[in-house]
Protein backbone atom coordinates (compact mmCIF):
# COMPACT_ATOMS: atom_id res chain seq x y z
CA UNK A 1 0.00 0.00 0.00
CA UNK A 2 1.24 3.36 -1.01
CA UNK A 3 2.01 6.25 2.47
CA UNK A 4 1.46 9.23 0.90
CA UNK A 5 4.06 12.36 2.72
CA UNK A 6 2.07 14.86 4.90
CA UNK A 7 1.56 17.66 4.29
CA UNK A 8 3.76 20.39 6.12
CA UNK A 9 1.96 22.10 9.14
CA UNK A 10 -0.38 25.29 8.29
CA UNK A 11 1.62 27.69 10.72
CA UNK A 12 5.42 26.96 11.67
CA UNK A 13 5.60 29.51 14.71
CA UNK A 14 8.90 30.30 16.06
CA UNK A 15 8.84 31.03 19.87
CA UNK A 16 11.81 32.65 21.60
CA UNK A 17 11.98 35.15 23.93
CA UNK A 18 15.47 35.64 27.11
CA UNK A 19 16.45 34.02 29.85
CA UNK A 20 13.11 34.45 32.89
CA UNK A 21 11.33 36.06 30.51
CA UNK A 22 8.33 33.28 30.61
CA UNK A 23 8.54 31.51 27.17
CA UNK A 24 8.50 27.73 28.41
CA UNK A 25 5.11 28.50 30.39
CA UNK A 26 3.75 30.33 26.69
CA UNK A 27 5.16 27.21 25.07
CA UNK A 28 2.91 25.46 27.40
CA UNK A 29 -0.20 27.07 26.97
CA UNK A 30 0.48 27.05 22.46
CA UNK A 31 0.15 22.97 23.20
CA UNK A 32 -3.09 23.70 25.39
CA UNK A 33 -4.50 25.26 22.58
CA UNK A 34 -3.98 22.44 19.75
CA UNK A 35 -0.43 23.44 18.75
CA UNK A 36 2.73 20.81 18.66
CA UNK A 37 5.56 21.90 20.38
CA UNK A 38 9.18 21.07 18.93
CA UNK A 39 11.48 21.87 21.75
CA UNK A 40 15.16 22.84 19.66
CA UNK A 41 16.58 23.32 23.45
CA UNK A 42 15.30 19.75 24.24
CA UNK A 43 16.98 18.65 21.23
CA UNK A 44 20.25 19.89 21.70
CA UNK A 45 20.43 18.34 25.50
CA UNK A 46 19.30 15.24 23.81
CA UNK A 47 22.45 15.10 21.26
CA UNK A 48 24.60 15.65 23.57
CA UNK A 49 22.83 13.28 26.76
CA UNK A 50 25.51 10.02 27.15
CA UNK A 51 25.42 8.22 23.82
CA UNK A 52 23.94 11.08 21.94
CA UNK A 53 24.27 11.22 18.31
CA UNK A 54 26.66 14.32 19.12
CA UNK A 55 29.23 12.96 21.28
CA UNK A 56 31.34 10.94 19.11
CA UNK A 57 31.98 13.78 17.31
CA UNK A 58 32.18 16.62 20.00
CA UNK A 59 35.27 13.65 21.90
CA UNK A 60 37.32 13.53 18.13
CA UNK A 61 37.09 17.25 18.25
CA UNK A 62 37.98 18.71 21.12
CA UNK A 63 38.93 15.66 23.61
CA UNK A 64 38.04 12.58 25.78
CA UNK A 65 37.71 15.56 28.37
CA UNK A 66 34.85 17.52 27.48
CA UNK A 67 32.86 13.96 27.91
CA UNK A 68 31.77 13.47 31.38
CA UNK A 69 31.91 9.97 33.43
CA UNK A 70 28.32 9.48 32.46
CA UNK A 71 28.97 9.67 28.12
CA UNK A 72 27.55 13.21 28.19
CA UNK A 73 28.31 16.81 26.77
CA UNK A 74 30.71 18.19 30.20
CA UNK A 75 29.12 21.56 30.24
CA UNK A 76 30.41 23.18 32.82
CA UNK A 77 34.10 22.45 31.05
CA UNK A 78 32.52 23.37 27.24
CA UNK A 79 30.91 26.42 28.70
CA UNK A 80 34.44 27.51 30.01
CA UNK A 81 35.90 26.98 26.79
CA UNK A 82 33.12 28.51 24.64
CA UNK A 83 33.20 31.83 26.72
CA UNK A 84 36.63 32.57 26.05
CA UNK A 85 37.39 31.20 22.56
CA UNK A 86 34.60 32.23 19.96
CA UNK A 87 36.04 29.05 17.36
CA UNK A 88 35.77 26.94 19.94
CA UNK A 89 31.91 27.65 20.09
CA UNK A 90 31.50 28.04 16.46
CA UNK A 91 33.13 24.51 15.93
CA UNK A 92 30.66 23.15 18.74
CA UNK A 93 27.81 24.84 16.80
CA UNK A 94 28.90 23.22 13.47
CA UNK A 95 28.73 19.45 14.99
CA UNK A 96 25.42 20.30 17.08
CA UNK A 97 23.34 22.31 14.87
CA UNK A 98 22.28 20.22 11.71
CA UNK A 99 21.84 17.41 14.11
CA UNK A 100 19.07 19.72 15.78
CA UNK A 101 17.81 21.11 12.56
CA UNK A 102 17.40 17.19 11.55
CA UNK A 103 15.46 16.36 14.56
CA UNK A 104 13.57 19.13 14.44
CA UNK A 105 12.28 18.66 10.78
CA UNK A 106 10.96 15.21 11.55
CA UNK A 107 9.42 16.03 14.73
CA UNK A 108 7.40 18.80 12.78
CA UNK A 109 6.60 16.25 9.97
CA UNK A 110 5.72 13.80 12.49
CA UNK A 111 3.31 16.85 13.95
CA UNK A 112 2.02 17.09 10.55
CA UNK A 113 1.12 13.08 10.16
CA UNK A 114 -0.64 13.86 13.07
CA UNK A 115 -3.37 16.52 11.84
CA UNK A 116 -1.21 19.21 13.93
CA UNK A 117 -1.89 22.91 11.71
CA UNK A 118 0.33 24.77 14.17
CA UNK A 119 3.88 23.59 15.04
CA UNK A 120 5.80 25.68 17.38
CA UNK A 121 9.22 25.85 17.21
CA UNK A 122 10.93 26.40 20.76
CA UNK A 123 14.37 28.25 19.61
CA UNK A 124 15.97 30.01 22.83
CA UNK A 125 18.46 31.75 20.35
CA UNK A 126 16.44 32.40 17.49
CA UNK A 127 17.74 35.23 16.33
CA UNK A 128 21.09 34.87 17.52
CA UNK A 129 21.71 31.61 14.97
CA UNK A 130 20.48 33.42 11.44
CA UNK A 131 18.91 30.21 10.45
CA UNK A 132 15.78 29.68 11.99
CA UNK A 133 13.90 33.01 10.23
CA UNK A 134 14.04 30.71 7.16
CA UNK A 135 12.39 27.69 8.77
CA UNK A 136 9.51 29.61 10.38
CA UNK A 137 6.58 31.43 9.31
CA UNK A 138 6.14 34.05 12.23
CA UNK A 139 8.31 34.41 15.40
CA UNK A 140 6.52 35.24 18.76
CA UNK A 141 8.20 36.95 21.33
CA UNK A 142 8.01 36.84 24.75
CA UNK A 143 9.35 39.84 26.50
CA UNK A 144 10.05 41.28 30.12
CA UNK A 145 12.44 43.38 31.44
CA UNK A 146 16.32 42.69 32.45
CA UNK A 147 15.57 43.69 35.79
CA UNK A 148 12.44 41.11 35.82
CA UNK A 149 14.72 38.35 34.27
CA UNK A 150 17.19 38.37 36.94
CA UNK A 151 14.67 38.74 39.53
CA UNK A 152 12.62 35.30 37.80
CA UNK A 153 15.91 33.58 37.82
CA UNK A 154 17.27 33.98 41.02
CA UNK A 155 14.51 33.20 42.66
CA UNK A 156 13.77 29.85 40.37
CA UNK A 157 17.33 28.84 40.30
CA UNK A 158 19.07 30.53 43.40
CA UNK A 159 21.77 32.13 40.91
CA UNK A 160 23.41 34.84 41.45
CA UNK A 161 22.58 38.07 39.82
CA UNK A 162 25.96 38.25 38.15
CA UNK A 163 25.42 34.61 36.76
CA UNK A 164 22.15 35.44 35.39
CA UNK A 165 23.52 38.67 33.60
CA UNK A 166 26.30 36.63 32.45
CA UNK A 167 23.70 34.41 30.40
CA UNK A 168 21.74 37.88 29.44
CA UNK A 169 25.35 39.18 27.95
CA UNK A 170 25.50 36.12 25.59
CA UNK A 171 22.24 36.22 24.19
CA UNK A 172 19.98 39.18 21.71
CA UNK A 173 19.65 41.95 23.58
CA UNK A 174 15.51 42.83 23.55
CA UNK A 175 15.72 45.45 20.92
CA UNK A 176 17.15 42.50 18.55
CA UNK A 177 14.74 40.05 19.44
CA UNK A 178 11.48 43.21 19.04
CA UNK A 179 12.93 43.94 16.25
CA UNK A 180 12.06 40.42 14.31
CA UNK A 181 9.07 39.65 16.14
CA UNK A 182 5.51 39.34 14.12
CA UNK A 183 3.96 38.73 17.22
CA UNK A 184 5.01 40.12 21.35
CA UNK A 185 3.89 38.80 24.58
CA UNK A 186 4.90 41.79 27.30
CA UNK A 187 4.58 38.87 29.93
CA UNK A 188 5.22 41.35 33.21
CA UNK A 189 3.33 41.76 35.80
CA UNK A 190 1.02 38.88 34.21
CA UNK A 191 -1.29 36.02 36.54
CA UNK A 192 -1.21 32.80 34.73
CA UNK A 193 -5.01 34.05 33.38
CA UNK A 194 -3.81 36.99 31.89
CA UNK A 195 -1.17 35.50 30.28
CA UNK A 196 -3.15 33.00 28.64
CA UNK A 197 -5.38 35.85 27.31
CA UNK A 198 -2.95 38.06 25.80
CA UNK A 199 -1.75 34.77 24.05
CA UNK A 200 -5.29 34.43 22.72
CA UNK A 201 -4.57 37.94 20.97
CA UNK A 202 -2.40 35.18 18.71
CA UNK A 203 -3.47 33.37 15.54
CA UNK A 204 -2.43 29.29 15.69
Amino acid sequence: MRTTNPSPPSLRLGLTGGIGSGKSTVAQMLVQRGAALVDADAIARQVTAPNGAAIAAIAQKFGTQFIGSDGALNRDAMRALVFKDSNAKKELEAIVHPLVAQETQRQALDAARHGHQTVVFDVPLLVESGRWRARVDRILVVDCSVETQIQRVRDRNGWTDDAVQSIIQVQATREQRLAAADWVIFNQGLDLDQLRAKLADVPI
